[in-house]
């Protein structure tokens, strides 16, 4: 069963080369921060503080770029939009290794801003390409992907930036670069519906007012991409912490290997079974299950924990992407996959310093709770709103139609069951029992709030 549902997966048009170029293209981004922290510091002969500053600059172009290039692919169809970047990524890269140390971090941050959008536009395009009931499948083998070259890229990198040089990884890393946009362009994967019948590039479109897409249900998924972010992030520094803090800072690599594995476990599940979870609630889980790694008193049972840890990772980020896709209109997914880049990287921003001055302070163990803490309180936030707006979207809804239908006849109790349920968005009965006082002629809004108020207890979360 576990395998089935990825073979007729891998087996829908376009979907399997799809998947393998993902692979190769992202391996450049996964390796780019650890060869620049190596450049700075060996080569360049700075410290560590100002090599996060050069980290820094390409985090934030990135975070400034990702919704404007989403908005091109939107536009102007993939390789027109590919074209600059992988133009401008020549360019920086090339120059890159013979940069001193100020002149490094404008030219990290112009990569970052023109950084090949490859996680976007391989998500944007398994929207396309696969049916909406196996697209959880879809994104939960996205992730596991992901976490397979997040595991091999900066090993990868190390290695040749300190078995050759720091000059050499820049090199390579500027030629994969170039090379995962050339691939994509080249694939040039749908990206709308309409390509599926032959169109070479989107069809323009209406585009709206952002207020039609920034909606309440947006905004709290995207909630939890930061704290999901923040979450992650700030585990990765506790495990580098607790592990120096026992002397064993050599086993940094394999303890995050098992924190991937844990995820690629977990995401595999996920993928594989029939229920959809809202990002809200494994994002909670997330962080509960971060705890354990708090505690953990030696090497060896950390080990456990980060596995533990490592479960709802993958099917965190695969819910959100999934959930976004079902959110917003096609025309502009590109656009909100970028926002999701964004706040993932507000995530980051905001996790490591903030785990880090725990650590400081406190240490290691501190961190993992700060983490924990952090992104639960997030997520419980999200989990709030999305009930309470949920809540009142069903009461506005149900108080409308009454209104409306009252106006040409007396609203009686099956039909105001049927008011309520198609806007409660059930599809079928409401759960918990209609009033007997709801049963004969109503006057209208105050019976339908008490109604919708009685029968709708939660958000839907699947």
């Amino acid at each position: 069963m576990l395998l089935s549902r990825y073979a007729d997966l891998l087996r829908l048009p376009g979907v399997l080369r799809l998947v393998l170029v993902s692979l190769v293209a992202r391996l450049p981004h996964a390796m780019t921060g650890i060869v620049l922290t190596l450049h700075v510091v060996t080569t360049l002969d700075k410290g560590y503080g100002q090599a996060g500053i050069v980290a820094g600059a390409m985090t934030l172009g990135s975070a400034i770029g990702a919704p404007w290039r989403g908005r091109m692919v939107d536009t102007l169809g993939l390789r027109r939009a590919l074209a600059p970047s992988v133009a401008v990524e020549a360019a920086v890269w090339i120059c890159a290794p013979l940069l001193g140390y100020e002149l490094l971090i404008g030219a990290a941050f112009v990569a970052g801003l023109f950084l090949v959008p490859v996680f976007s536009v391989v998500r944007q395009s398994l929207g396309v390409l696969v049916p909406p009931a196996q697209q959880r499948t879809g994104y939960a083998l996205d992730s596991v992907g992901t976490e397979a070259t997040f595991m091999l890229a900066p090993v990868t990198g190390v290695m040749i930036a300190t078995q050759i040089s720091t000059t050499v990884a820049l090199v390579v890393v500027g030629v994969a670069t170039v090379g995962a946009g050339a691939l994509l362009m080249w694939l040039n994967p749908p990206t709308r519906s309409a390509q599926l019948d032959g169109a070479a590039a989107p069809v323009p479109v209406e585009r709206g007012s952002w207020r039609d897409v920034v909606t309440p249900g947006l905004l709290v998924v995207l909630a939890a991409s930061v704290a999901a972010s923040l979450v992650l992030n700030g585990t990765d520094l506790a495990i580098v912490a607790s592990l120096q803090d026992a002397g064993r800072g050599g086993s940094v690599g394999w303890m995050v290997a098992l924190w991937a594995g844990g995820s690629l476990v977990g995401g595999l599940v996920y993928g594989a079974g029939r229920r959809a979870v809202h990002p809200l609630a494994i994002v909670f889980a997330l962080a509960v299950l971060t705890v354990p790694a708090a505690f953990a008193g030696t090497p060896l049972l950390l080990a456990f924990a980060v596995v533990l840890a490592g479960l709802p990772c993958a099917p965190a980020l695969s819910s959100i992407t999934a959930t976004l896709v079902r959110l917003v209109p096609e025309h502009r997914r590109g656009e909100v996959m970028g926002w999701n880049g964004t706040a993932m990287t507000v995530g980051a921003a905001l996790g490591a310093p903030v785990c880090g001055a725990v650590i400081d302070r406190a240490g290691a163990q501190a961190g993992f709770l700060t983490a924990s803490l952090v992104a639960a309180g997030l997520a419980g936030v999200g989990l709030v709103v999305l009930k309470v707006t949920r809540d009142r979207a069903v009461e506005v809804a149900a108080r409308d139609e009454v209104a409306a239908r009252d106006e040409a006849e007396p609203v009686t109790g099956d039909a105001l069951v049927e008011v309520l349920t198609r806007a409660a968005g059930t599809g079928g009965p409401l759960s918990g029992d209609v009033p007997a006082q709801a049963m004969g002629p109503r006057d209208g809004a105050s019976d339908a709030r008490e109604v919708v108020r009685q029968a709708t207890t939660v958000p839907e979360l699947s």
